[in-house]
């Protein structure tokens, strides 16, 4: 059992390394991580929207008297429940690779916030966006800030006295995926290229760049992981996460060789012990993005949109029993 409680709010891993969680860890209720050393700071991520990112530097603030200053903001990737709290975060240098800056600036805030507003126009999209996220989330009046500084491959900075090393290993969940990794204390914030104890959802791939990540991160000498969701992890909750793209991988890939299309095929797929991790309907995107690898025709009318109405039929089927021979709940 974890020796780390998961409870909301500002937890200290100690030496200055600090997580902030915000359980369940579904749908857009994402993790971020605090650095302090000698009086400098480095905040890892925003959330999704300014109320919930005022309280998270709120509680910062009171515990940690140097986090009334955030010196340093690293965006580990271009998903809105990692940056949308971008503006509260005056003075700071704000950290990407270049892919996630761009990604960042041509995010249209105003077609989130009206998709939230008018979900009940967007159909089974609709329903699943507004079940998932539009009752949780206020995104109006968010206004989107890139990062001001960017770089490519690695970059190490210092906080205090303290190296902290930036690695992109995208493309996986994201066009570019960023770890943040802070070597003497053994720990690491890994953004979304690990979801703990929910299921992974793979905008980008390839599957094997991730799987590959997650060798990676098994490879680095850490003990602590604190994931882009979920609690914080060990090494248990990485190789969990690869087991669960390999099986995927294997399934969908049987499916796509008998000549299932994409939806059918995750339909068709039985998660097992897999399918007691929260958001399990993100097997469809991942089965789309793995058709997609295997070279099925690309079907441009296959958008965010659609995939979200497909994880929301998936979720549907599944809970009314059509698909209970295929998911362990």
């Amino acid at each position: 059992m974890s020796k780390w409680r998961y409870d909301k709010g500002l937890q200290s891993l100690g030496n200055g390394c600090y997580a902030y969680l915000q359980p369940d860890g579904t749908w857009g209720w994402s993790n971020a991580g605090l650095i302090v050393s000698d009086g400098q700071t480095l905040l890892v991520d925003t959330l999704m929207g300014l109320r919930i990112t005022r309280d998270m530097l709120e509680e910062m603030k009171l515990k940690i008297p140097a986090a009334g200053r955030i010196d340093k903001l690293v965006n580990t990737h271009a998903n809105p429940d990692h940056f949308l709290g971008n503006e509260l975060v005056g003075g700071a240098e704000i950290i990407s690779t270049r892919r996630t800056a761009a990604d960042i600036a041509k995010t249209d805030i105003e077609e989130l916030a009206q998709g939230f507003q008018d979900w009940q126009k967007l159909g089974d999209a609709g329903e699943f966006l507004h079940e998932t996220m539009g009752r949780s989330f206020d995104v109006a009046g968010v206004t989107i800030t890139p990062p001001t500084r960017t770089y490519e491959g690695q970059l190490s900075l210092t906080v205090g006295s303290k190296l902290v090393r930036l690695i992109d290993l995208g493309p996986a969940h994201t066009a570019s995926d960023t770890l943040v990794h802070v070597p003497e204390d053994r720990t690491i914030f890994t953004g979304d290229l690990l979801f703990n104890e929910g299921t992974p959802i793979m905008w980008a791939g390839p599957v094997q760049n991730w799987i590959a990540a997650c060798d990676y991160i098994l490879g680095l000498d850490v003990e602590i992981i604190v994931p882009g969701h979920g609690p914080i992890a060990d090494k248990g909750g990485v190789r969990a996460q690869k087991a669960y793209f390999q099986y995927v991988h294997d399934e969908a890939r049987k499916r796509f060789d008998a000549g299932l299309a994409w939806e059918d095929a995750a339909m068709d797929i039985s998660l097992g012990e897999f399918g007691k991790w929260t958001d399990a309907e993100r097997l469809v995107s991942n089965v789309f993005a793995l058709y997609r690898e295997f070279g099925a025709a690309v079907d441009t009318s296959v958008t965010v949109r659609s995939l979200f109405g497909a994880m929301g039929r998936w979720r549907k089927q599944t809970r009314t029993g059509a698909g209970c021979d295929h998911v362990s709940h």
